[in-house]
């Protein structure tokens, strides 16, 4: 008797620890994302208009609805989450155009991310249209490793992975397809 009435404790003990084990385990994943990081900008500003120089020159006038601040992270970026309109200047005060999207700026590295429908007009006349697009600002380089289409007064191609120089004057495609207009030269060569 004493056995049976032992393996009965024993059984009732074990169907309980089971039925608490499952009867929590709904709150386990509630508890976790409480203790979970929050990640909470420092800031967030509406219909915002930022402005860059560099001594006392404009560089840059970005522009958005929406730019939150995470400079508080281990990481810290700044976000365009409804899309980012840029306009740079030049030496000479010429415009050129950014729009995308989406836009990320990490600030440790200086890179920029631009997403969704990105569209990229230089003051000569140059276009250039990609899903995604970076800017590394330390070295003044644009690259996308996705397809792109450019065009300009004397050239139109698409391809996939293209970067350049902020000018367009050192460019590298890395498979593209198109046109360009090739003009002649004057001179003539007799023999």
């Amino acid at each position: 008797m004493k056995l049976s009435l032992s393996y009965k404790f024993l059984n009732i003990v074990t169907v309980f620890a089971v039925t608490m084990l499952f009867s929590c385990e709904g709150y386990l994943s509630e508890t976790q994302e409480i203790n979970k990081p929050q990640k909470m900008p420092v800031g967030i500003a509406e219909n915002f208009v930022l402005k860059y120089t560099d001594s006392t020159k404009l560089k840059a006038v970005v522009s958005g609805p929406i730019y939150e601040d995470y400079g508080n992270q281990k990481f810290p970026y700044r976000v365009f989450p409804d899309g980012v309109h840029v306009d740079f200047y030049d030496d000479n005060n010429q415009k050129s155009v950014v729009e995308a999207n989406y836009g990320i700026i990490y600030l440790d590295t200086e890179l920029i991310d631009m997403q969704g429908d990105v569209v990229l007009k230089t003051h000569d006349g140059k276009q250039l249209n990609a899903p995604q697009l970076f800017w590394d600002q330390q070295n003044q380089w644009i690259f996308t490793e996705g397809d792109y289409t450019f065009t300009s007064p004397d050239l139109n191609m698409k391809g996939v992975g293209i970067d350049f120089n902020r000018e367009f004057t050192v460019v590298s495609s890395h498979g593209n397809t198109g046109t360009a207009v090739v003009k002649e030269s004057d001179s003539t060569s007799t023999k």
